[in-house]
């Protein structure tokens, strides 16, 4: 058993609906609004179950259209990516992997709903577990490409948050266990803004194929990402795999925390890649490299900017589940 690709067929894809009112709070609307678009923007390539805490039912099926399976399941948050399973296939099996979940180091309480979500969505769907509780593992932190390698951050999985009693060799040993990969490509560090995820993977770097990967990288020599990004090109390039680069990172302006909406953190669907935007001028040009990466694909743009004013983009919030 094995974890496949995201561009592998899928049966459908896992959403959750906003829940944590404290977290987003003036954004809340607007958050439910741009999940809205990025589950109906899939829901035209592939079907969606859409996990709802049973207190938001009602306004999220007036929200969605097309082969959208609303369910029921009490949560905390909305980010299916990290607390949802993790699906290996092989031999016409098909199994998610339930890891443990403890809110990102425990930054945010509670989480026990979200702890829970990944048992409660494989009931829904009738889908075999298999219980990895043992090592905190979020799904934003890792990529693999379908044929045993798995890219991901020392920043993240080596983080004392998660599992301090672990090293790094028992870590890649669980990882081959669960998800069947054969080899572990270590990054470095994730973005400086990325405070919330201690550096998650999908934010710098997709798998576009087989050996090669889309790497998120920055042009200007002060940005506080350039040397970081950088030297996970270096480490791309010595472990054998082929990189473009996409050297633009929008940012938001505002009076908060620095907030950037990478391109990188897309979501691989059926026929489609649907991409965060914010509206910037790099918009067009970004959408249209994806569109040639991924030939056979509709690059479908959504906005982002909401998402990354929460901590997070359109591929923390999907979670695929593979055709069998």
């Amino acid at each position: 058993m094995r974890m496949p690709a995201e561009w592998a067929p899928h049966e459908r894809t896992i959403v959750c609906w906003p829940a944590r009112e404290a977290m987003w709070q003036e954004r809340f609307a607007d958050a439910k609004a741009e999940h809205a678009a990025v589950v109906n923007a899939i829901a035209a390539f592939e079907p969606v179950t859409l996990a709802v805490d049973p207190a938001q039912e009602a306004e999220a099926r007036a929200a969605v259209r097309g082969d959208v399976d609303v369910v029921a399941i009490p949560l905390d948050d909305s980010w299916a990516r990290d607390s949802g399973p993790i699906f290996v296939t092989g031999d016409g099996s098909r199994a998610g992997v339930h890891f443990g979940f403890n809110a990102w180091g425990e930054k945010f309480s509670p989480y026990d709903r979200d702890a829970a979500f990944g048992v409660r969505v494989l009931e829904h769907l009738g889908e075999e577990r298999v219980d990895a509780g043992d090592l905190i593992l979020e799904g934003g932190s890792i990529a693999v490409d379908g044929e045993g390698t798995l890219i991901t951050t020392e920043q993240c999985l080596l983080h004392p948050s998660r599992n301090p009693a672990l090293s790094r060799e028992q870590i890649e040993a669980r990882l081959r266990e669960a998800l069947g990969v054969e080899r572990v490509v270590w990054l470095g560090l994730g973005l400086v803004e990325d405070d919330d995820t201690d550096g998650h993977v999908d934010n710098i770097c997709a798998w576009i194929e087989p050996g090669k990967v889309l790497l998120q990288t920055v042009a200007d020599e002060a940005d506080p990402n350039y040397e970081h990004c950088r030297e996970n090109a270096r480490r791309l390039a010595d472990a054998g795999v082929e990189v473009v680069e996409l050297d633009v990172l929008p940012r938001l302006d505002g009076d908060g925390p620095p907030t950037v909406v990478p391109y990188v953190n897309y979501y691989v669907a059926n026929g489609a890649l649907i991409v965060p935007v914010t509206g910037a001028e790099t918009d067009a040009d970004a959408l249209a490299l994806l569109q040639r990466l991924y030939p056979g694909r509709e690059a479908v743009p959504v906005s982002g900017t909401t998402l990354a004013l929460g901590g997070g983009g359109v591929h923390c919030i999907t979670q695929q589940v593979p055709a069998a």
